[in-house]
């Protein structure tokens, strides 16, 4: 979509860069380096309505959620945290939130990236050791259990249907921007189904955008809604300089539940492939093809560079966006339907898709 960078202790170190403005980015929030870790819990400060339909306050929401939500600090020396960090060892900081009573633990793939050591603090500031149960690149997301915590400690959050998210619904997140544990920002959902490039340069689709700010360390911390629910973890924001401007984007909390419970029951995921690139500047008709891959299911069906993909099974396909939302829904193996257009003519041709390679 755009650009990412990632705020050390120093600065803002640039990964990559299109920004939609001079000198704009898109940024993994999370902290890297040394950090100042405020221990006391942070209460929201204002008690004014939400939502409502739901009678709901940022403090009603707040207090229904926050023994929930914990404090991520990763300690390597691989030299590298992820593609979204800078390089060197030492320690990242981030967020998370808890999934079960048997103390698995939501946050971003590209916070426990080469992690050696991982300890997770609760609301109360009491910090437990936990380890890595399994992460997907293609999402950017993870699983960190909690070793040792008493169930007393657990909270587990309810994810919610993201499908059912509509702009200007009003959110809070929660999180530890720049070592603030337990901080509390609201907002509204300001748009839709915007994409986001995962730490292996795959695409993310559906994600939420959001005006709540979101800054570095929010990483892998909840997005909420009125109802007290998870609709999306919060995960980059776009900056012209790597602090909130009020543009946050979130992965979809449906994503979240489809990857999360492939890896807490010991899955490796795997993500459909139709083996192409798309050309995002091609005709408006629908999604070009800029490039298609041997072996895979493109390929072996006929497609070639040039050709414009107008359909899927059913749906409509005018974009790239549209294209990836489609394929994203799909399992490796499933049979597809895909009507292109080559020199004017329109086919269709049925293929079986694959596995996304890593």
């Amino acid at each position: 979509m755009t650009s990412r960078a990632v705020l050390t202790a120093a600065g803002a170190l640039a990964i990559a860069g299109v920004g939609a403005g001079a000198g704009a980015g898109i940024y993994a929030a999370f902290v890297h380096g040394t950090k100042t870790v405020v221990e006391t819990t942070t209460a929201a400060g204002s008690a004014q309505p939400v939502s409502a339909a739901s009678g709901l306050s940022i403090n009603a929401i707040y207090q229904r959620t926050y023994q929930g939500v914990v404090d991520l600090t990763v300690t390597t020396d691989s030299g590298d945290f992820s593609p979204f960090g800078g390089g060197g060892g030492g320690q990242a900081e981030g967020s998370g939130f808890v999934y079960d009573k048997q103390g698995d633990i939501i946050t971003n793939q590209h916070v426990v990236n080469a992690a050696t050591k991982i300890t997770v603090k609760f609301w109360n500031g009491k910090p437990y050791k936990a380890k890595l149960v399994g992460s997907d690149n293609s999402t950017d997301l993870a699983v960190v259990r909690v070793l040792n915590a008493p169930s007393s400690m657990l909270h587990p959050l309810t994810l919610a249907d993201s499908t059912s998210v509509q702009v200007g619904d009003p959110v809070i997140a929660i999180g530890s921007p720049f070592g603030l544990a337990e901080t509390v920002t609201s907002g509204i959902v300001s748009a839709l189904h915007r994409t986001m490039d995962a730490p292996n340069s795959y695409t993310i689709g559906n994600a939420i955008q959001t005006d709540a700010p979101i800054n570095h360390g929010n990483s892998g911390g909840p997005l909420i809604d009125a109802a007290a629910h998870v609709i999306g973890v919060n995960a980059q924001i776009q900056s012209d300089g790597g602090g909130s401007n009020g543009v946050g984007f979130a992965i979809p909390s449906n994503t979240v539940t489809s990857v999360i419970s492939q890896i807490v029951a010991g899955k490796t995921v795997a993500h459909a492939y139709l083996g192409i690139t798309v050309d995002t500047s091609s005709s408006p008709q629908g999604a070009g093809v800029a490039r298609v891959f041997a072996g895979q299911p493109a390929i072996k069906a006929g497609l070639r560079a040039g050709d414009v993909i107008v359909k899927l099974d059913d749906t409509v396909v005018t974009n790239a966006d549209d294209l990836s939302n489609v394929i994203d829904a799909k399992q490796p193996g499933d049979p597809l339907s895909v009507t292109y257009v080559r020199s004017g003519k329109q086919h269709t041709v049925h293929v079986k898709l694959a596995t996304r390679p890593s």
